[in-house]
């Protein structure tokens, strides 16, 4: 793993992947992420079992499941707290998923954090353009994503209470304003 940045106790790396039982607590986030969105959506599941095939598969086996994209991943004191998704470049844009922060550890920056390495990585990859959906009903995501310099777009996705956003990774190209920089801490 490569170190992102540094923010206090808390790194931002690159998954470097590796085989299921070898994730290093990415299949346990995306489980926290996964189980907690279909609670939400009035779909609550007990376990990682139960969850669609397309999601548990994530949990399983996210090297296989996200070959190609970009997982990034919050660390602190040596254990995984947090966890991002960047799509591979398709046309221009990357797609940032899967945004999740412990919930002990939510206030300290951490998704702030993800989301910044994630635009840095974007741009970096030749990105002019992150796009992401979220929930309507998380509020607090979606307030977080506009203070980073995103806004709602016109939906690409036909699921109900889906809010599209994008905005550009650096000024002056692709949607939105604003260069990564400091994030304000959620």
């Amino acid at each position: 793993m490569v170190s992102w940045s540094m923010r206090g106790e808390l790194a931002i790396v690159r998954w470097a992947g590796g085989g299921p039982g070898d994730d290093g607590g990415v299949g346990r986030l995306l489980a926290g992420y996964h189980l907690r969105t279909e609670a939400e959506k009035g779909r609550a599941v007990v376990g990682v079992g139960e969850l669609p095939e397309r999601y548990r598969g994530e949990v399983v086996d996210p090297g296989a499941a996200f070959r190609g994209d970009a997982v990034l991943v919050a660390v602190s004191g040596g254990a995984a707290v947090g966890c991002v998704v960047v799509t591979a470049p398709d046309g221009g844009r990357a797609e940032i998923k899967r945004l999740w922060t412990e919930p002990e550890f939510r206030g300290r920056g951490v998704a702030s954090g993800l989301v910044g390495a994630a635009i840095e990585h974007a741009a970096a990859s030749g990105v002019s353009t992150v796009r992401l959906s979220v929930w309507e009903w998380r509020t607090g995501a979606v307030a977080l994503y506009e203070r980073l310099g995103f806004r709602v777009v016109e939906s690409w996705d036909a699921r109900d209470r889906l809010v599209c956003m994008e905005r550009g990774t650096v000024p002056g190209r692709g949607a939105g304003e604003g260069a990564v920089g400091a994030v304000e801490e959620e």
